[in-house]
């Protein structure tokens, strides 16, 4: 029997373009999906209200997609 790991990794559009964001937590460090917008909220400021969808299994990962809605004033 062989024990793999699957790693998360959770995707965001910026400009258009699918950015991949690697899992910022340390190996036997536990950070919820909600610690992980967090800590990339203070790169991209958009996600600070992303819903989080996901985990979808794709490719041997964790996908986790963070979901903006852009609103318009007027």
């Amino acid at each position: 029997m062989e024990v793999t790991t699957i790693s998360r990794v959770f995707l965001h559009k910026n400009n258009g373009q699918e950015v991949r964001l690697a899992d910022p937590a340390r190996p036997n460090e536990i950070m919820t999906t909600e610690d992980v917008r967090n800590y990339y909220a203070n790169i991209y400021p958009i996600l600070t209200t992303a819903k989080i969808r996901g985990p979808e299994f794709k490719d041997d990962e964790m996908q986790y997609h963070f979901e903006t809605t852009m609103g318009t004033k007027g």
